[in-house]
């Protein structure tokens, strides 16, 4: 007897849970097919503990590139393969063309800054970003001059390693945190000044907390584990921190703004906020001007800087590869010159390496959340306003039907069979449509000239064997960050190969690089 009521409560369980899914679902449009949730669980069943891209990739198998699952009570569309993603972000751009939230930043941002405004203010902001990085030199010779003073200075650094092992995180996040600080807030600091260290510190590590299992568990139970002690308190005063010290910057601009010459982007931004004083519902206040610049600040170091570290890495598991682009880089620009930006289309190889580490590194692997703005048809559903969108960038840039090799290190995939450079379509590492990133040609110089500019004066030393080395990322989340390494830079000689062993060398402290301390700006 008391088999069979337990039977008859279990039929009756399973049968409400089908009905309040069936239910759920009816107030969400017509969505793609998908696991069925679990009431306020959504999906948690069907997420493993490799994290979302992983679980993508199974439900994509059963479901195909178009499906649905549950984060917690909401609806999420997850677009995978080339085709799907083009089809919503740039054939159906303005539908798609909302930002969706990140839980574990949302309570910080709340819909503001360029990163995460939407509708008629992420445009006025991503208008005036665009047009001022512009008027600022980005895209233009200044900002190639800019670039390669910081590369001489790179190699300075290098030079004054004494060809010792190092982890070049650090020294990779100051180079390209100087470049787009020379843009945001008017000038470069000391690599060792103590509190930009520590602001670098504090930008990786909100990355890696942005890309981290917890991350993705908390988009999952954020309703639950925002009110509990974790690791998104953590997250909270990392930015609080980096906020601080935008604030203090911006007064600091206040207090010396000229009118007449804007410095750099603070400096426009007010002017613009004095200009709007007067209309209540200007996009241009001051929490979107810190959340602009925390935004810029944020990608443009992390994303440049990481992708640089891949890059060294791959090198170092692909020496022959090491050694091509130094062959290129000394047929093409020689011993006596710094690389220009306008060398690239005479180097092929070297081009065709950069967007191979590029696809392989696969920042962003789910991609950055995008919303509907509207109401949409998309393949033959109704998808309501507001749901959020993941496109899974991982998904387009191993393509098996655009990448000959989607899982190998292989720049053929940019080659054609006479050795020239081709375009791949589905090659998409800064996304695209009306999201696509603000910084994409400023990181596209940086990867070429430093990449460029290191290999011109240095061979790469590593103390493992190419075939020791793992490529395993350190985690992978929202973002895919590479195991540490250690690696060292032996200066060239007119026909050295791109790897050597390293000299007996001993640690020496690099000689400080003369601009302006931070504490002084």
């Amino acid at each position: 007897m008391a088999l069979s009521a337990f039977w008859l409560l279990t039929v009756l369980a399973s049968g409400l849970l089908i009905l309040w899914a069936r239910g759920h679902r009816g107030h969400q449009g017509r969505l793609p097919p998908g696991p069925w949730p679990l009431p306020l669980l959504g999906s948690l069943w069907q997420i493993d503990r490799q994290g979302f891209l992983a679980s993508f990739q199974r439900l994509r198998e059963k479901y195909g590139d178009v499906f649905t699952v549950y984060l917690g009570p909401r609806p999420v569309v997850v677009l995978c393969g080339y085709e799907a993603i083009r089809e919503a972000l740039v054939e159906q751009a303005e539908a798609f063309s909302g930002r969706g939230t990140i839980a574990i930043t949302d309570a910080i941002f709340q819909g503001t800054g360029v990163a995460f405004a939407n509708g008629k203010p992420w445009k006025a902001l991503r208008r005036f970003c665009l047009s001022t990085m512009k008027d600022l030199g980005v895209g233009r010779r200044s900002i190639e001059q800019r670039i390669k003073e910081e590369a001489q200075s790179l190699v300075e650094e290098l030079q004054n390693s004494q060809g010792v092992y190092l982890d070049p995180t650090s020294l990779f996040h100051a180079i390209t945190a100087n470049v787009i600080c020379s843009v945001v807030f008017g000038e470069r600091f000391n690599y060792r000044d103590p509190m930009f260290q520590k602001l670098l510190h504090l930008l990786s590590e909100t990355f890696i907390l942005l890309s981290s299992f917890y991350s993705q568990v908390f988009e999952l139970l954020s309703g639950i584990l925002r009110h509990l002690p974790g690791p998104h308190i953590r997250m909270n005063n990392v930015i609080q921190e980096l906020k601080d010290f935008i604030i203090q910057n911006i007064e600091k601009h206040r207090e010396t703004l000229e009118p007449s010459m804007p410095r750099d982007l603070i400096d426009s931004f007010l002017l613009r906020m004095d200009k709007a004083r007067a209309q209540p519902e200007s996009e241009f206040h001051h929490t979107n001007l810190v959340h602009t610049v925390l935004s810029l600040f944020f990608a443009g170091t992390e994303t440049t800087s990481t992708t640089l570290r891949y890059g060294l890495l791959l090198l170092l598991k692909n020496p022959e590869v090491a050694e091509k682009v130094q062959a290129e880089i000394d047929r093409v620009i020689g011993p006596h010159r710094l690389p220009a930006l306008e060398d690239r289309t005479k180097m092929p190889y070297t081009d065709a390496v950069i967007c191979e580490i590029q696809r392989f590194s696969d920042l962003t692997p789910i991609g950055i959340p995008h919303c509907l703005m509207k109401d949409t048809h998309f393949r033959g559903y109704h998808l309501l306003k507001g749901t959020t969108v993941y496109p899974v960038m991982s998904s387009a840039l191993h393509d098996p039907h655009y990448f000959e090799k989607p899982d190998a290190f292989y720049p053929g995939h940019f080659l054609d069979a006479k050795g020239n450079f081709r375009k791949q379509e589905a090659f998409i590492p800064f996304s695209m449509g009306k999201r696509i990133c603000l910084g994409e040609s400023l990181a596209r110089s940086e990867l070429f000239l430093f990449f460029t500019t290191m290999l011109q004066n240095f061979s790469l030393g590593c103390p493992k064997a190419p075939e020791e080395i793992d490529l395993t990322p350190q985690v992978n989340g929202l973002g895919k960050l590479p195991p540490m390494f250690q690696v060292c830079f032996l200066p060239r000689r007119r026909g050295d190969k791109g790897m050597q062993d390293p000299p007996q060398a001993f640690p020496s402290a690099p000689a400080p690089v003369q601009s302006k301390s931070l504490q002084a700006s």
